[in-house]
C-alpha cells in the first residue's frame, strides 16, 4: 500500500526515513522543510508546545494539497508529516519533502506546500511557557469582526483561551475551496483566470453575479451600466452602502471587485448598451451576462449572440418568480424570440418598480446565474441547454422546460422576427442620446415601446378608455393623477399617451419639471390608430 501524501504522527519524525520515501532515478532535485520547536515566540520563553488537529477534514485537505503541488509545479512527488500532541523543546514538528526532476520546481513545491497547510488545515497549536502559563497560537482561520480587531473564537475543542491574531490580508487570494473539486482543480481555475466576462447591469441580478465571478478569479470582467445608485435599490443591492446613492452603479462596482479580488481586470462603462457601442464593448468576450431590466436590452444581447457567436445568458425577474436561459448558438439553443416573438409585458418578464419585489428573489436568480455562467466557462455537466429554467420563490419550486426553437430560427435570430429586430435596434437609436431626448417620440407600435425600455400610460379619461381601450400591457394613470403629484420614479422612462397628443405633451412638461426628464408624449396620439392585439407566450 502507498504512503500517504499528508499524515499525522504522534511519535518523534526520522527526517533520514522520510527522505527514502521520495527516491526516485528520475529526479534530480529535492527539497526538504523541517521545523523545530523553539524555545521562545513573541518575546516569551516556551516549555513546550502542543499540536491538535481535526484529524478527518486535516487528512483530506492535507492531501489535496500535495496534490496541488505535484500538479502545479510538475513535481515527481512529495510528503509532509506533521506532528500532533505534546512535543518538547528541539523536537521536528513538521516535515515536508519534494521530489523534482530540477531544483526550481522541488523549491517553489515545497514552500508552497508549507505556506499551504498552516493556511488550510485545521491544525492548532497551543505554547506552554516557562512562567506557567499557555496560549493558542496560529489559529489561522479565525476571523476579526474588523481590521485589527481582537476578538474570542471558536476553534471546536475544549480549551478556553484568547490570544491575538495576525489579521493581516492575504496577498493573494485563495481558490483552495474550488480547487478541491475535482470538476474544477488547477486545470479548471487556470481556465477561469484566462476566461473574459461581460455582466449587462450592477443591479439586483448584476451584484450576486460580480460577487461570485470575481471571487472564482475570472480573468477580466466588463462591467455596463449606465444608472446611478438610487435609495430604493439597496433592500436587493446589498453590496453597496447609503452613502453611495447618487454615485455610478459601473464605477462602485468596479471598486468592490477590486476590493474583493485585485487579480480580476475589470473594465467599467458607466452607459447604456445600445446597438451602436454594443460589438466594441464585449469584444474579447468568452461569455455575456444579462442583468438588465428592459426587453430593449434583452432582446439586442439575443441577437448579438448570433452576431458576435457568443452565449448570452439571459435572466429576467418578477415579483417572486424568474426565469434563466442560455442563447448559445454553437448549441443549437432556442433563442429569445422563439420564446417572445413580440416584445410584450406579458408573462415572467417584468418592471420590479412597477409590480414589485423582495430583495432576495433577484439575489437567488443572479446567484443561479452565476453558477451557470461557471458552469458553461468550466464546461461542467448539467448546463442548461433548450431549456428556460423556470423559478417560483413563493413556492420555493424550480423546474425545467424544453423551449421549442422556433421555424426560421436557424443560423441567426427568429426569421419571422426580422421585423421586430429593425424595429428594435430602431427605437434603440431614438433614446441612444440618453434621457434628454426630444418631448414627443413616434411608435407605430406602442409594442415597440415596450422593447425600447418605456412604460407606456394612458393618461385619457376612464370613459375614453372604455371606448377606445389599448392593449392590456398599457398602464392607466388619469392625466389628473398625474398632475396631482403622483410618484413615478425618477429614473424611469415613460411614454405618455393620450387621444391626439396634447394633453400627454404638456403633462410630461410637468413632470419634467418635477426631475423625471425621460417622460414622453406619443406624437398625434392614440385617435384613429389601430393597435395589434397582444400576443401572450406561455412556456
Amino acid at each position: 500500500m502507498a504512503e500517504p501524501r499528508f499524515a499525522f504522527s504522534a511519535g518523534s519524525l526520522d527526517a533520514a526515513a522520510l527522505q527514502q520515501t521520495l527516491t526516485d532515478p528520475s529526479c534530480g532535485g529535492y527539497v526538504a522543510f523541517e521545523g523545530w520547536v523553539r524555545n521562545f515566540n513573541e518575546g516569551r520563553a516556551v516549555h513546550r508546545l502542543e499540536y491538535e488537529a481535526f484529524e478527518a477534514l486535516a487528512l483530506r485537505e492535507g492531501e489535496r494539497i500535495v496534490a496541488e503541488a505535484c500538479t502545479r509545479f510538475g513535481v515527481v512527488n512529495a510528503r509532509c508529516v506533521h506532528r500532533i500532541g505534546d512535543l518538547a523543546l528541539g523536537e521536528l514538528a513538521v516535515w515536508v519533502g519534494v521530489a523534482a526532476p530540477h531544483r526550481d520546481e522541488a523549491f517553489r513545491a515545497c514552500r508552497w506546500i508549507i505556506d499551504e497547510v498552516k493556511h488550510r488545515v485545521p491544525i492548532w497549536k497551543k505554547e506552554h511557557y516557562v512562567d506557567g502559563d499557555s496560549g493558542w497560537v496560529n489559529c489561522e482561520r479565525c476571523a476579526a469582526a474588523a481590521p485589527g480587531a481582537v476578538e474570542p473564537h471558536d476553534h471546536s475543542h475544549a480549551h478556553d483561551h484568547s490570544h491575538a491574531h495576525d489579521h493581516s490580508p492575504p496577498a493573494t487570494p485563495d481558490y483552495s475551496r474550488q480547487m478541491a473539486l475535482r470538476e474544477v482543480g488547477p486545470l479548471g481555475q487556470a481556465r477561469l483566470r484566462e476566461s473574459s466576462v461581460a455582466v449587462i447591469g450592477a443591479g439586483g441580478l448584476g451584484v450576486p453575479v460580480l460577487q461570485y465571478l470575481a471571487g472564482a478569479g475570472l480573468g477580466r470582467l466588463v462591467v455596463i451600466d449606465g444608472d446611478r445608485l438610487e435609495a430604493s435599490n439597496l433592500h436587493r443591492q446589498t453590496w453597496f452602502a447609503l452613502a453611495d446613492c447618487g454615485r455610478p452603479k459601473a464605477d462602485l462596482a468596479a471598486a468592490r471587485i477590486r476590493a474583493l479580488n485585485p487579480e480580476v481586470q475589470i473594465e467599467a462603462h458607466g452607459l447604456r448598451l445600445d446597438a451602436g457601442n454594443a460589438a466594441q464593448l464585449l469584444a474579447g468576450c468568452d461569455l455575456i451576462i444579462d442583468c438588465s431590466d428592459n426587453f430593449a436590452t434583452k432582446f439586442l444581447l439575443n441577437d448579438l449572440a448570433h452576431e458576435l457567436s457568443v452565449p448570452v445568458l439571459l435572466a429576467s425577474v418578477h415579483q417572486f418568480e424568474g426565469q434563466l436561459q442560455v442563447v448559445d448558438p454553437a448549441r443549437g439553443s432556442a433563442c429569445l424570440r422563439c420564446l417572445w416573438p413580440q416584445a410584450t409585458r406579458d408573462g415572467i418578464v417584468g418592471n420590479c418598480t412597477e409590480a414589485g419585489v423582495l430583495g432576495p428573489v433577484p439575489g437567488i436568480l443572479g446567484s443561479l446565474q452565476a453558477l451557470e455562467a461557471l458552469k458553461i466557462l468550466l464546461d461542467l455537466p448539467g448546463r442548461l441547454g433548450d431549456e428556460v429554467l423556470l423559478v417560483n420563490l413563493l413556492e420555493t419550486g424550480m423546474k425545467r422546460v424544453r423551449a421549442k426553437r422556433a421555424q426560421g430560427c436557424e443560423g441567426g435570430p427568429c426569421g419571422r422576427a426580422a421585423m421586430a429586430l429593425h424595429d428594435t435596434r430602431q427605437a434603440l437609436a431614438k433614446i441612444s442620446s440618453g434621457s434628454g431626448a426630444g418631448l414627443e417620440l413616434d411608435f407605430d407600435d406602442l409594442a415597440q415601446a415596450i422593447s425600447a425600455g418605456y412604460s407606456v400610460i394612458d393618461i385619457r379619461a376612464p370613459d375614453e378608455c372604455a371606448a377606445d381601450p389599448l392593449p392590456g400591457f398599457v398602464r392607466r394613470i388619469p392625466m389628473e393623477e398625474m398632475l396631482a403629484g403622483r410618484n413615478l420614479p425618477a429614473e424611469g422612462r415613460y411614454l405618455l399617451v393620450c387621444s391626439r397628443g396634447v394633453r400627454s405633451r404638456s403633462t410630461c412638461e410637468a413632470l419634467r419639471e418635477r426631475g423625471i426628464h425621460a417622460a414622453h408624449s406619443l406624437r398625434g396620439g392614440v385617435q384613429g390608430r389601430t393597435w395589434p392585439a397582444p400576443r401572450t407566450t406561455y412556456l
